[in-house]
Parts: structure tokens; sequence; C-alpha cells
């Protein structure tokens, strides 16, 4: 007997896990593993990036109306998902250049970081993932909450089977941590470049710009994940997060058929293993079949 796969996908906001990974998990679930998706926050603090959404929330308010769009995109991705029920931080000023402000006492990044941990060990130690993602170090970008949701993975990701630093249920080891590693800057610049080759206005022309004295981070791709018959389950749950997502924005910009070609995988970084992989790898689950095959 082979034991169901599961995979736990951590997330700081409803959309997060749309535009991280989501073609990746649509296709584990069609394969038969059990995954699933767990948002920090409520997003209450999220700004309107969708103008067609602005009467969705004055009908029904910011919390409502994100939690509505989370379930679609669940549906759409075919995960489980769970709130871990954190206040959002809010996106902070300075990360456009403004001044540096505090925190909103009591949101998620303000809390103590075993304070914000325990609702995620204990949904590990009850979920029993085999396969962890979350973001790197830098939150894949420097948002509050996309740092303290790298730090509470960490930190469930260690500390599940510690009885004495979270006491309560059954301890649990996962077996693999991964970083979600979509906007590195290879795939950025093949897809900007594929497009002004194809006669598409890119997206990505400023951003390209401001990473030319970005140190190359291509070392850190371990994991590359094939998953073109499933874009179409991503952008489901992309559409899903309306307030967040414009059908007309940058999300779809590039054509369907040209991304397919350039660049037809989702993309991670193996940070922490208990057990013998090889790398490069093509699936998160590579060794851990073996591992839980009895």
């Amino acid at each position: 007997m082979t034991e169901q796969l599961r995979l736990l996908a951590v997330h700081a906001h409803p959309d997060d896990e749309a535009s991280k990974g989501a073609a990746t998990m649509a296709r584990y679930v069609k394969e038969g593993a059990d995954v699933m998706v767990v948002t920090c926050t409520g997003g209450e603090r999220g700004d309107l990036l969708n103008p067609a959404a602005a009467a969705d929330i004055e009908e029904l308010g910011m919390i409502e109306v994100r939690q509505r769009e989370m379930a679609a995109a669940a549906q759409a991705l075919g995960v489980r998902h769970r709130w871990l029920g954190f206040v959002d931080s809010g996106y902070p000023a300075h990360l456009d250049g403004g001044e540096v402000e505090p925190l909103p006492p009591g949101c998620f990044a303000d809390l103590d970081l075993q304070a914000a941990s325990a609702p995620l060990v204990e949904l590990v130690r009850e979920f029993r993932p085999h396969v962890m993602t979350t973001y790197d170090e830098n939150g894949g970008y420097p948002h509050p909450d996309h740092i303290r949701t790298h730090e509470v993975a960490i930190e469930a990701f260690t500390f599940a089977d510690d009885m004495q630093r979270y006491p309560g249920g059954e301890p649990w080891r996962p077996l693999k941590l991964y970083y979600n590693m979509t906007f590195h800057r290879a795939r950025v610049e093949a897809m900007h470049a594929a497009m002004l080759n194809a006669g598409v206005d890119s997206p990505f022309t400023e951003w390209i710009e401001r990473w030319a004295e970005r140190p190359d981070d291509a070392w850190r791709i371990t994991t590359r994940v094939p998953v073109v018959d499933y874009f179409g389950a991503r952008d489901e749950a992309l559409l899903a997060h309306r307030t967040q997502v414009d059908p007309n924005g940058m999300w779809f910009a590039m054509p369907r058929d040209l991304e397919r070609e350039v660049w037809p995988t989702e993309d991670f970084q193996l940070a922490i293993s208990r057990i013998p992989t090889e790398l490069p790898e093509d699936d998160l689950f590579a060794g851990v079949r073996e591992e839980i095959t009895e």
C-alpha cells in the first residue's frame, strides 16, 4: 500500500495561492494527492486593484468578498482550504518609497513568532503533510505578512514534532519544504523578451530596468514542475480574485500559447529535505513516494 501524498501550501493573503504554485497544486490534485492551501490572513487591508469589483465591496465589504473569492479559487484548483485567522498587516508605504511606519497593533506581522506559529503547527499536526511550500526569507517580496508567513512556515516545519515547544495534538514531521520561485529573474527576462519578439507589450519593462543590478538568482531553482496542462486552472483561480486581479492587467498580458512555449514549468527551491533526493528535480514529491511506501 502507498499512503496518499499530501501537500500543504502556506500563503499570506487570499490570491497569493493563485499566483504562486497554483498550476502545480492543480496538477497534484488531478494526480490524486491531497492538497491544502492555508491562508494566514484575511486580506482585510488589501487594496482594490480591479475597479470592476468595486460594487462587490460596497455591497458586502472587503472581508466577505475576499472570503468568497478564496472559496471560488480553491474550487478552481480542487484544493482544500483553511484560514489561520490572523489580521492583514497592510501594504507598507516604504515599499513604494514612503516613510517607514509602525505595524498596526495586533496584526499578523506584529505578533510574537510562537503565537503566530501555533495555529499552523496545529494544522500541520492535523493534516500531516509530506511536503510544504511557502516563500523565501524575503517573502518573495518584502511585504511584512509574506516575511512572517516564511517565518511561521519554517517554525511549523521545524517544530511540529516538538511536543515541549508546542504541546497538544499528535506530532508530525514533514519531509520537504520548498520556496515558491515564481518571479525569479530568468523567467521574467525570458517572458519579457518573448513578448517583445512577438510584438506584444510587456508588463515587465520596469521590472527588468529595476533588476539591472540585481544578482542572478538562477542558483536557487532546484525544482521545475511541468504544468502546461494546468495553466487554465491557475487562470481560473486568478480570475476568482476579482478585487485583486484585473483580467486586462499584468496577469493576462502574455498570450498563453507563448507562455506554454517559453516557460512551461512552475519553479521552486528545495529549502529543507529530510529525505534523500537528487537535484535538479521535476517533482515536489521526489523521494517521498519511496519513503512512504509500505
